[in-house]
Formats: C-alpha cells, sequence, structure tokens
C-alpha cells in the first residue's frame, strides 16, 4: 500500500496547475514509475498527487508548422519509439529510451518524467541534450520555454517550479535536419539496469559526406548533471570522416569536460574510461548511419501534421 493523503486527476493542464498552487505537498504523477517507488521506500509519505495521465494533449508526438517535433511529456518511452516521426527523423532519441528499464517500465512511464525527475541517469538525458530540446512549461506565471540544457541545476534538481507542468518538449528542425546519431548506454545488465554511463554522439556532414559540419556531444551520469561537450564538439567541426585522428581527438578531448564520480555502480575512474571509450564508437555509429544516407534531408511536412 501506498501512504496518499490525496490524489486528484486533472482534467487539463489548467487544471493541474490549478492543484498544484492550491495545495504545497502536491506532486505530479503521470506514469508512476518514479513517484511510487519514491513512495513505497517512504519518501513524500502522506502527500498529495496531482495526476496529469488522462490530460489528452500531453500524449503523442505531432509536427507543428514550421516542422518542429512536439513531444507529449505523458506519452510512455515504447510509444515514442515506435511512433514513425520518431523513427523517421530522429530514431537514437527511439533507441535511447528504448533502453529504458524492461518492457512494463516501458510501457508505463513517461519522458516528462524522465525529464523532470531531474536525474543524471535518465536515458533521454543525453539526447536531448544534444537535440537542443525546449522543455515547455506552464504555471500560474503563464508559459516559458526553457532550453534542455538550462534546465538541469543539480542532482535531482530542475529549474520547474511547484506550480508548473510540463506541457511539451519540443525539438527545432535545424537540430535533426541533416543529422544522425548514437546513443550507447553501459549498465552491468543489459537490461533493467539504470545507466553507469550513457553517451550521445550526432553528425552532420556535408553533401558529399566527406566533411564534419556539425557535431553534438552529450552524456549522462559524467557529471551531477547531464551535459553538453561543447569544446570537443567544435574540434570535430571541419575534420574529415577519413581522418582516423578524429576517434582519438574526441575520446582525449571529452574527458576535459566531464565530472564524474565515484558511486556503488562505478568507479570515477571506470567511468571516465567509459566516457572515452563510448564517445569513440557513438561517433563511429553516427558517421556509419550518415554515410549510409540516414539522415533526414527535410523537416517533418504539412502531410504528417496531425
Amino acid at each position: 500500500m501506498f501512504d496518499i493523503e490525496q490524489y486528484y486527476e486533472a482534467k487539463s493542464v489548467e487544471d493541474a496547475v490549478r492543484l498544484l498552487s492550491e495545495h504545497e505537498d502536491a506532486e505530479i504523477i503521470s506514469g508512476g514509475t518514479d513517484v511510487l517507488v519514491k513512495l513505497r521506500e517512504g519518501k513524500g509519505a502522506g502527500g498529495t498527487l496531482v495526476s496529469i495521465h488522462e490530460i489528452p494533449s500531453l500524449h503523442g508526438v505531432r509536427c507543428l508548422p514550421g516542422g518542429t517535433l512536439e513531444i507529449g511529456p505523458a506519452t510512455c518511452f515504447t510509444d515514442i519509439t515506435n511512433h514513425p516521426l520518431i523513427r523517421r527523423y530522429v530514431p537514437y532519441l527511439g533507441e535511447a529510451v528504448d533502453t529504458v528499464g524492461g518492457p512494463q517500465v516501458r510501457n508505463q512511464g513517461t519522458i516528462g518524467g524522465n525529464v523532470c525527475n531531474g536525474a543524471t541517469s535518465a536515458d533521454s538525458a543525453a539526447t536531448l541534450q544534444t537535440l537542443n530540446a525546449v522543455v515547455v512549461l506552464q504555471g500560474t506565471g503563464g508559459v516559458r520555454r526553457v532550453p534542455v540544457t538550462e534546465f538541469y541545476t543539480g542532482p535531482g534538481r530542475t529549474v520547474r517550479r511547484h506550480d508548473e507542468v510540463c506541457r511539451a518538449i519540443e525539438i527545432a528542425p535545424e537540430d535533426y535536419v541533416g543529422f544522425t546519431g548514437s546513443y550507447m548506454k553501459y549498465g552491468k545488465r543489459a537490461a533493467m539496469e539504470i545507466a553507469t554511463l550513457g553517451c550521445c554522439v550526432r553528425v552532420k556532414l556535408d553533401e558529399a559526406g566527406e566533411t564534419i559540419l556539425d557535431a553534438r556531444i552529450g552524456y549522462g551520469v559524467a557529471a551531477p548533471t547531464p551535459i553538453r561537450c561543447r569544446n570537443t564538439e567544435g574540434a570535430l567541426a571541419g575534420r574529415r570522416v577519413d581522418d582516423p585522428g578524429i576517434y582519438e581527438l574526441i575520446g582525449t578531448g571529452v574527458l576535459d569536460e566531464v565530472n564524474p564520480r565515484s558511486s556503488w555502480r562505478a568507479s570515477k575512474e571506470f567511468r571516465l574510461q567509459l566516457i572515452s571509450e563510448l564517445a569513440r564508437r557513438a561517433l563511429r555509429e553516427a558517421v556509419d548511419r550518415s554515410l549510409n544516407h540516414e539522415a533526414p534531408k527535410t523537416a517533418c511536412s504539412d502531410e504528417e501534421r496531425r
């Protein structure tokens, strides 16, 4: 049994905001795969839950005018992985969330919870960092759009205010058109495991497929919050893909931009080894995917809007 004092099922985002503002101890719940575990452990016992699970506008993946991809925060991981828009334009995001837990967790857990719980080990975090995703928040003060690169403030902490609801996660076309990518996760087991380290590398090549025009490198569990390695990204830009030195560059460059810690899952030294090796492997796979013409050439279209 869970020690819950009050439970409300919000009918709309506005209703959820109202309930949160009226109850200082309230916590949002959607899939419940994080919240209910905490309650079972006695954290937040006797509190109030506000469910956003039945709000239709918070579910699904849509193409907005201009080609921006909008992901509803209450969309479960399985639906994200299998959605046609994700598979066509940002398949590496689908691959990342497909590493979360097991099938039961992926069928229930949501991307909004994965982001808003603030965990650096969240499997969506590294990829969303490289996508320059924007978290759309709605509260009593109105709507604000926060770049995910500015969303995390510390372990388990974000800029989301108590009365705010994540309304959407947006990905602009300039951040996915022409890119391929790869997410790699290391854990002690192949499934049902929290990431010891997560790494996403994305590249955009020139039309000839010879030169890196843009590179993005994101990590989870390489610092107190999910991070980007922007100095190494800049160093890769302009380098030829047939230059074997790019793999040494990324493998050593990222080590100057991370700050992992030792924990019971892995030592700092082991994480540093993973940080370097996974970056090399993810870069190689991202380049191979681009050379195999897997990068989307255009943004999502009017026909795909719904």
